[in-house]
């Protein structure tokens, strides 16, 4: 059985727990359920089907069914915190404590570094931009970016790039790309991509006043759709950006960064064909 810091669903580790135990001896659900002081046999199987949850105090005491203690324990209730979690800002911070404790204890993860990646324009453009500019200060890839960024920042930035496998340093003050790409968790990613398409939207909001028409390109439509055109929509998106992608592929003389955003959101909720009749 994997280690519990390499685990994001608290319900995962409980059936893999189980199963580890029912594989190597007798056991049941009746018996994991007594264990951790439940009444109900079937109680701990509810839980991990996801059709029940876990309070505080049944934390602990699953917990202690299991036999953690110390750092596991401690992992594992945050687990839980994490599954109960709402908001972004509040699953992040539990991510990156239970990725301060899996670091503490010889287990490598990444989504501190996907959260640091995403969580400004800076870090894509920068990883852009440098390759194309061998041989330039810190200074002077600032110089080049339309949204303010100190030379400081730049600095910092090109380190992390290349600590985090995102930059190759060829040289002095030389950097190519890697084939890295960002890498995270399932639970991780999507916060911290909602956090840079934020941010994204924020740079194309600026855009619309600071370049004029032969820089940018803007356009936008209000549609009625169902599901069926709606996934068919977003499969049509799709296929576009990889085509795009292709072009900007095809060659290595590139001189400029852009970013390019599609956005299909809804404007109106669901209308039901009987509400009005």
């Amino acid at each position: 059985m994997k280690p519990i810091t390499e685990y994001k669903d608290y319900r995962k580790f409980m059936k893999d727990f189980y199963d580890e135990r029912k594989r190597t001896g007798a056991f049941s659900w009746r018996e994991f359920s007594k264990l951790a002081g439940f009444a109900s046999p079937t109680y701990l199987k509810l839980v991990c089907e996801g059709k029940s949850g876990l309070s505080k105090a049944k934390m602990l005491q699953v917990s202690k069914a299991m036999g953690l203690s110390g750092h596991e324990e401690e992992y594992f209730s945050l687990l839980v915190v994490f599954a109960k979690a709402t908001k972004d800002a509040d699953k992040k911070a539990t991510l990156l404590k239970m990725e301060k404790i899996a670091l503490e204890h010889k287990v490598r993860v990444v989504d501190s570094e996907a959260f640091q990646y995403y969580e400004s324009w800076k870090y894509p453009v920068i990883r852009e931009l440098a390759p194309m500019m061998p041989g330039a200060r810190p200074r002077d890839i600032a110089e080049e970016c339309k949204e303010y960024v100190s030379a400081e920042e730049v600095c910092d930035i090109l380190a992390f790039l290349v600590k985090a496998g995102f930059l190759k340093k060829d040289g002095e003050k030389v950097y190519s790309q890697t084939e890295k790409g960002v890498i995270g968790s399932p639970e991780a990613l999507p916060i911290a991509i909602r956090a840079m398409h934020k941010e994204m939207g924020n740079v194309a909001v600026r855009a619309v006043e600071r370049y004029n028409a032969s820089e940018r390109y803007f356009t936008g439509m209000t549609i009625g759709v169902n599901e069926d055109n709606y996934a068919r929509i977003v499969a049509e998106i799709d296929a576009c950006a990889k085509r795009i992608a292709a072009i900007a592929n095809e060659t290595d003389n590139v001189n400029q960064v852009y970013g390019l955003n599609f956005q299909l959101f809804p404007f109106t909720n669901k209308i039901d064909g009987d509400c009005h009749a």
